[in-house]
């Protein structure tokens, strides 16, 4: 397991059908954590790691996933922890990643 500590942008990511399917929220991963979880561990369905995450006061387990159009893993912030810590697109999200078996 590999815990890792770093602050990045907000963003939402333009889906085609985001009237009907809502809009999905991500941080990316910083180049130097993306290369050592990739690194790290077993990959699971379209290449995702699983990790557990805090943002704040929220924790919460999910998976990190490679984006081709980002060049490194993307994690996807649900909006119930958006709203609990109070986190608005385009703002900083300081996030505490582990990777988990």
């Amino acid at each position: 397991m590999t815990e890792h500590e770093f602050t990045a942008e907000l963003w939402r990511w333009q889906a085609r059908e985001e009237e009907t399917g809502g809009a999905w929220f991500f941080v990316s991963l910083p180049f130097e954590v993306s290369d050592l979880i990739d690194e790290a561990g077993p990959r699971k369905g379209f290449g995702s790691v699983r990790v557990e995450v805090s943002v704040g006061g929220s924790t919460w387990r999910t998976s990190v996933f490679p984006s081709a159009e980002e060049k490194t893993f993307v994690l996807p912030v649900k909006k119930a922890v958006r709203a609990a810590e109070g986190l608005v697109e385009g703002g900083p999200c300081t996030v505490r990643l582990r990777t988990v078996d």
